[in-house]
């Protein structure tokens, strides 16, 4: 970008903040117009959009937004052709500020963007079978230095745990208070995160001796599903669209994807695990885990794992797949489900 367009950018944010969008008017005098009134595109698709100015009023000039995101700024030109590549995918709001005659009108439009292409579908192979716990409402699901740790929920039944993947054996656990519904968690820099359902707040544990250090509140979000990280980013989902990306420090909800395939937006979007670069994301009840593009949020790959729950003991609570866990150290992926008494080691193959 060139100094003129910081110039500008400062100088419209600066009108924004200290004027006010319209300047106090109830109406702009400007309108945003979608060639052929589209309002769905696909990722790499071009949008020509452009500012009608109705009262033929002079512009200085515009700058062009898609969320936070710039695109564009025009000192005369009131219309912009942009190719959607590095955009986030999911609802987007397009909005232009226009400075004209002393004043700051904003104005925005939604559109949705979609992916270009289908999901690449998997199936799976099982190579071993470990045995868990069927009392154990699975929640969320993430190893270690090779240590398994588990989330499960339920009032009255929420519990934090070390297990031996082997065994099955039971090495370290607290329970919550019955107020809450355990949800996910995830590990970072020797400090354990887990999710409370509906209450608005996450606990935060040391790894070692599981004594809770701390607690952090949801911002904008109103549940808690699932955690993963990437080593530098917290990933929370929280049964929206949105897979909401945290601030490993203050844990607060900085921005969001919003897992997109190339027919609609997803919801329901549960455990998270993050694997090689991606996030996987299991559907809530259903047999499906999403391969998702942890920048734009594009879900890339859909795992089929129909029939792994029938291979399962059947008993009255018997409930849905929930917990996908991977081992980098080994390069192995594990999912089970709540009140399962398996843990699977899969292996994920092309359909």
């Amino acid at each position: 970008m060139n100094k003129f367009n910081f110039l500008l950018l400062f100088i419209l944010n600066f009108l924004i903040f200290s004027c006010g969008s319209n300047n106090g008017k109830k109406t702009s005098d400007f309108s945003l117009q979608i060639s052929n009134k589209k309002s769905e595109f696909k990722l790499h698709e071009t949008l020509n959009v452009s500012v009608l100015n109705d009262k033929d009023r002079t512009i200085d000039s515009i700058a062009f937004f898609l969320g936070d995101q710039y695109l564009k700024s025009s000192t005369s030109n009131p219309e912009l052709q942009f190719s959607l590549d590095k955009v986030l995918l999911g609802n987007q709001m397009l909005k232009a500020i226009v400075y004209s005659q002393q004043e700051t009108d904003t104005i925005s439009k939604q559109i949705k963007i979609l992916n270009d292409k289908a999901p690449v579908v998997y199936t799976y192979e099982i190579i071993n079978t470990y045995p868990h716990d069927l009392t154990s409402y699975t929640q969320g699901l993430e190893f270690h230095d090779g240590i398994l740790y588990e989330s499960a929920g339920q009032y009255g039944k929420s519990k934090l745990r070390k297990l031996d993947l082997e065994t099955g054996k039971v090495l370290k656990e607290i329970k919550l208070d019955d107020q809450y519904f355990a949800e996910g968690l995830t590990i970072l820099d020797n400090k354990l995160y887990q999710l409370t359902w509906q209450k608005g707040v996450g606990f935060i544990y040391d790894l070692d001796t599981f004594g809770k250090t701390g607690s952090f509140s949801y911002n904008q979000s109103k549940e808690g599903w699932g955690l993963c990280n990437n080593g530098k980013k917290i990933f929370k989902s929280d049964g929206t669209e949105k897979i909401w990306i945290l601030d490993p420090q203050t844990l607060a909800e900085k921005s969001f994807i919003q897992p997109t395939h190339h027919k609609s937006i997803s919801t329901k979007l549960n455990e998270l695990e993050w694997v090689k670069g991606e996030i996987y994301a299991n559907t809530y009840q259903k047999d499906g885990v999403a391969i998702i593009n942890p920048v734009n949020g594009a879900i890339d790959g859909l795992i089929d794992f129909s029939g792994l729950r029938d291979k399962v003991k059947q008993h009255d609570k018997l409930d849905v797949l929930n917990g996908i866990a991977y081992n980098p150290e080994t390069d192995k992926l594990y999912v089970t489900g709540k009140n399962w008494d398996k843990i699977f080691e899969v292996k994920i193959v092309k359909k």
